[in-house]
């Protein structure tokens, strides 16, 4: 009961004066995260409109490998690296010595739920992870693990390597008191051992008791590391110049900051509670690793009992690597590889498939070949498949990131190899942009920057992120999968191949194959694959997503390529209407048209016949990172007035 009075009160203080509460040590009590909820999901909104709904902000990162750089930092962050570099005067690139405090603008928004953030993502890549290992070591605190949870459908005890999770970082705009104080930002500062109130005002540059105000601190209150802390600030903050390790704790205070003693210190020294502080996040870390390691290696033991009957996998083993040394396609197997990428998957008997899809029904039946079922209570695609899928198996099984479909499991049957994926619950993103539409299965405008930006990201990481490179070759819409909440997932990896790094990322093969519209012109002529093959394809897709339309339509309506017709509408007279005309009809103008354009723009750039003239991936996904951020602050009340305005001006 005191803590619901308390609880109420400082709400009712926080929509008045909308300052923030210190997170205190609260967010390393990652099971009874219900009772803090409002404490740990992040910093408070206010309804009225005297806050701002969003804002320029700013997050400090101390760098550590392998964020240690400003592009591996803005990987992380959800950042600009651009901006990152100009900030802190270094290069987008190059290393940055470890503990060196960084400074990262943000968009930061009022969420649905009250709570201000900024929305990044990450792959989990370690058996050991946990939401505590990530909120508190990947992110150094800028998330907490209750947040996480409260933010992903994912249990805790069941996360796996290759699963997405959406990370919602703390920020804060200021209130109307900051503002009117002359504050035009908030930092959120990463506090560590050895800190005071006392030296992160010196700093930067602020008064102490504007921070105490700022996170609602009394002078006798503890400040913990791996906690956030706000710096209201009155320009934008520059590089932090002093230097990379932070200081050793100070001896205890002396008896005079004690009950009884004369306390004339107590107000100018707040230092770090290290042992209370090291203490907790030690044991925590240590206690949550043993025990989902432990748990985890049960699991596994639990996975294939030993009375259970089950395709030998080293049977298979054998069968893909005698097809290996007599493979010559362009999609060769990876020779040492296979024995490997078998042997960590799961291996499912015909009868447990059978069972999940209740015998292959017709009601199961996805599309095709492929099926739903549910395997242990979760949901999965089966696909059944023949010939030599190795190929896929391999590539699939190497590749760990959330806009990539994730490859479970296999089955091998008479013949057949069934794959079992993750399922994507709303089916390819084809059947949303040509289907048969209605009101409610129109993608609105920001899903469709967001479904932009997911398929630039996994293309992104297949070129330059994963050991070697990839090119998917069979990019487009019916091979993107949608999540429950419209995330995208790049599937369909049967015609992907490996980069040789050898040759220059260059590479001609005899044996054309894709699909009408898709297709890059320099692949369909001289059989060219390079990644400038998957950027035309995307391009294409980008114009699926503006237009609705179909990549190629039937040659009888007389319709150009869709990748051609792009250039005919921004490069001819009246652009403005042009592209309405060309935008999909179902969004009913409701879309920001400068956004539109810059995105249609990017697209036109990606399918020019010249290969050497069209972005990299990495280039794509930075501009769409741009048109994305500006698409979620875009309020669609804004278009319509704008409209309104012009037709009564007319």
């Amino acid at each position: 009961m005191e803590f619901s009075a308390f609880f109420l009160l400082l709400l009712s203080v926080l929509s008045v004066n909308a300052q923030q509460t210190y997170i205190n040590n609260k967010q390393l009590d990652c099971y009874n995260y219900k009772e803090n909820t409002s404490f740990n999901n992040g910093f408070f909104c206010s309804s009225s409109s005297s806050s701002s709904p969003s804002c320029l902000s700013y997050l400090t990162f101390r760098s550590q490998p392998p964020y240690d750089s400003a592009a591996e930092i803005g990987y992380l962050l959800n950042a600009q690296p651009n901006s990152i570099a100009r900030i802190n005067n270094i290069t987008d690139v190059d290393k940055i010595p470890v503990n060196t405090r960084i400074i990262v603008p943000v968009n930061c928004s009022c969420s649905d739920t009250g709570f201000y953030q900024h929305n990044s993502s990450y792959t989990l890549k370690y058996d050991t992870e946990t939401y505590f290992i990530v909120a508190n070591d990947t992110y150094q605190g800028l998330t907490t693990c209750q947040s996480l949870m409260n933010h992903n459908p994912y249990n805790d005890r069941k996360l796996t390597v290759g699963m997405g999770l959406s990370v919602p970082l703390r920020c804060a705009c200021p209130s109307t008191n900051q503002t009117a104080d002359g504050f035009k930002f908030l930092l959120t500062y990463l506090i560590t051992w050895g800190e005071s109130v006392a030296s992160i005002a010196q700093t930067f540059g602020v008064d102490e008791q504007t921070l105490y105000d700022a996170n609602e601190l009394d002078s006798d209150d503890n400040i913990y590391p791996f906690t956030t802390f706000l710096v209201p600030l009155k320009n934008e903050p520059t590089k932090i110049t002093d230097n990379a390790t932070p200081p050793s704790p100070s001896p205890p205070p002396p008896s005079s900051n004690l009950p009884g003693g004369d306390g004339k210190s107590k107000s100018s020294k707040k230092w770090v509670f290290v042992g209370i502080g090291v203490g907790l996040v030690l044991l925590g870390l240590c206690a949550i690793v043993i025990w989902y390691v432990c748990t985890r290696r049960s699991k596994r033991k639990k996975a294939i009992p030993v009375a259970r009957k089950f395709v030998d996998s080293a049977e298979y083993v054998a069968v893909l690597e005698n097809k290996k040394q007599t493979h010559s396609g362009d999609d060769s197997v990876p020779s040492g590889g296979v024995r490997h990428f078998i042997d960590s998957l799961s291996v499912y008997t015909f009868e447990e498939l059978e069972k999940a899809t209740g015998y292959f029904a017709e009601d199961k039946r996805i599309k095709g070949s492929v099926f739903h079922g549910v395997i242990n209570g979760d949901n999965a695609a089966i696909k059944r498949m023949r010939g030599d899928v190795s190929s896929e198996i391999n590539i699939l099984k190497q590749i760990n990131h959330c806009s990539v479909i994730r490859l479970s499991g296999f089955c091998v049957n008479e013949g057949n190899t069934y794959l079992v994926y993750e399922f994507a619950e709303n089916g390819s993103l084809s059947d949303w942009l040509h289907a048969t539409k209605s009101e409610s299965s129109c993608l609105e405008w920001k899903e469709r920057v967001q479904i932009a930006y997911d398929v630039a990201d996994g293309l992104n990481y297949l070129h330059n992120y994963t050991n070697p490179p990839y090119i998917h070759k069979d990019l487009k819409s019916s091979n993107i999968l949608l999540t429950a909440n419209f995330r995208a997932k790049i599937a369909n990896f049967g015609l992907a191949r490996t980069l040789d790094n050898q040759q220059g990322n260059l590479h001609l093969t005899r044996h054309v194959v894709g699909t009408q519209g898709y297709m890059a012109p320099e692949y369909i002529e001289n059989g060219v694959v390079t990644p400038k093959l998957d950027v035309f394809a995307f391009g294409v897709v980008m114009l699926e997503l503006l237009s609705g339309k179909e990549a190629a339509n039937d040659a009888k309506t007389g319709d150009v390529l869709l990748c051609a017709s792009i250039k005919q509408v921004l490069e001819g007279d009246n652009v403005r209407e042009e592209l309405r005309g060309f935008i999909d009809a179902s969004l009913k103008r409701e879309y920001p048209l400068d956004l539109a354009f810059s995105m249609a723009q990017l697209a036109m750039n990606c399918v020019d016949k010249d290969l050497n003239s069209r972005p990299t991936m990495a280039d794509v996904f930075m501009s769409l990172s741009k048109i994305l951020s500006s698409s979620l602050d875009w309020d669609p009340s804004d278009e319509l007035g704008h409209s309104r305005s012009l037709g009564s001006g007319r």
